[in-house]
């Protein structure tokens, strides 16, 4: 009887590897008839309703056999697998929590956790939860500094909205410290400092980070600390940038553009024009043009740059490795694909505009519809025409005969 009870297991195994939901059924009834053991038959059973798409007593086999202890992990796999199909992320998260204290070592449960933890915002238990899983060696010592880094900025932002700002700058100084060349971080340790007026420390904070990584971003939060001194003194917070990473692109952006406000043009000049030789970007021929505009007066060649402007590469923006999604403000999870940490300051794939002839006149309106064409685009959904909405019938693709 155990024979035949142990090989109408086995059977009933392969059938729901085969898919075959009615033999599955059937070597489960033989298996739970001739095995008084529970824990044994209940996998099977669960996963021969599974099969059959009975969702309702597949979960009452799985809450059955999360009341065993032998098979109580397996239980709230399949109650957490369910919960996730209904997208009852509340429950899953419950589920999962629970699973993950049963064997915290299994990497499927960890990750699922995580996932939930970042939906529901829970920036501190997803941080223990990283913390644990390099610990168990679910992830590398590397990926866990960087996750930590993320998670620690967004409690730093939770901490401030409230009110606890000596935390939030605590946070994000840990968070800077796991990953230096993480921009976000970064210019949030700048902003506290000078908030808490430690401007020196934040000015040195921008320095240091723009050896590895400069960026616009920390240009502005530079600006933001000199807010209130002159164009001119702003202009030379900014021209210590030269001395730490001097013949990358952003540090001559930086200059130039605060050189125009300063009204220093030809130092501006010299900034643009050593970017203007060969390919230059969207903003180095904007900011030419401004300058052809305001020193030179000479609207001709302020209109050339802007047609340069309109066929150079767009700016670059925070583009998701994931789905390509485009954003102005980095995100800690891609709001259309849900990736986390997938943002990188890139430049997003160029627009071609189709519409006009190569050999019809170019005008200024065109110069500047050109230009807005090729701007990074924000994830904002296109609106759906009434006739669009409707699902497309069968019929539509057969033709008509007779």
């Amino acid at each position: 009887r155990q024979r035949r009870g142990y090989k109408a297991l086995t059977q009933g195994m392969v059938a729901v590897a085969a898919g075959d939901a009615t033999e599955a059924r059937r070597q489960a009834r033989r298996a739970e008839a001739l095995l008084s053991e529970p824990p044994l038959t209940m996998l099977l059973s669960a996963q021969a309703a599974q099969l059959s798409g009975d969702n309702q007593a597949a979960g009452k086999f799985f809450e059955a056999m999360s009341e065993q202890p032998e098979t109580k992990f397996l239980g709230l796999r399949g109650k957490l697998n369910q919960a996730m199909e209904k997208g009852d992320s509340d429950g899953a998260l419950a589920l999962a929590e629970q699973a993950h204290d049963l064997k915290p070592k299994t990497d499927a449960v960890t990750s699922t956790l995580f996932e939930l933890q970042l939906k529901h915002g829970e920036w501190a238990e997803a941080e223990e939860t990283v913390r644990e899983a390099v610990k168990d060696k679910l992830i590398s010592a590397e990926v866990g500094k960087r996750r930590r880094a993320v998670l620690l900025y967004q409690q730093s932002i939770e901490a401030e909205n409230e009110g606890r700002r000596n935390d939030a700058l605590q946070m994000v100084r840990k968070a800077h410290n796991y990953a230096p060349s993480f921009v976000p971080a970064a210019a949030r340790v700048a902003r506290l400092l000078a908030g808490a007026g430690k401007r020196r420390r934040a000015t040195a904070t921008i320095e240091e980070t723009w050896v590895s990584n400069p960026h616009p971003h920390l240009v502005e939060v530079l600006e933001e600390i000199g807010e209130g001194t002159s164009a001119e003194e702003r202009l030379r917070m900014v021209e210590r940038l030269v001395r730490y990473n001097a013949g990358h692109e952003e540090t001559h952006i930086a200059v130039a553009r605060l050189a125009i406000g300063a009204g220093r043009w030809q130092e501006a000049r010299e900034h643009l024009e050593s970017l203007a030789a060969d390919d230059p970007s969207a903003r180095v021929c904007r900011f030419m043009a401004e300058l052809e505009e305001i020193e030179g007066g000479d609207p001709a060649a302020a209109r050339i740059w802007l047609k340069r402007a309109a066929d150079a590469d767009p700016d670059s923006a925070w583009l998701c490795n994931h789905c390509g999604n485009v954003v102005a403000d980095w995100e800690p999870v891609c709001g259309r694909c849900e990736t986390f940490d997938s943002y990188s300051w890139k430049t997003p794939p160029r627009v071609i505009r189709m519409d006009r002839a190569e050999d019809e006149p170019t005008t200024d309106d065109d110069i500047i519809e050109d230009i807005i064409s090729v701007e990074p685009e924000i994830d904002v959904p296109e609106p759906i025409e009434p006739d669009a909405a409707k699902p497309k019938s069968k019929s539509d693709d057969v033709p008509i005969l007779g």
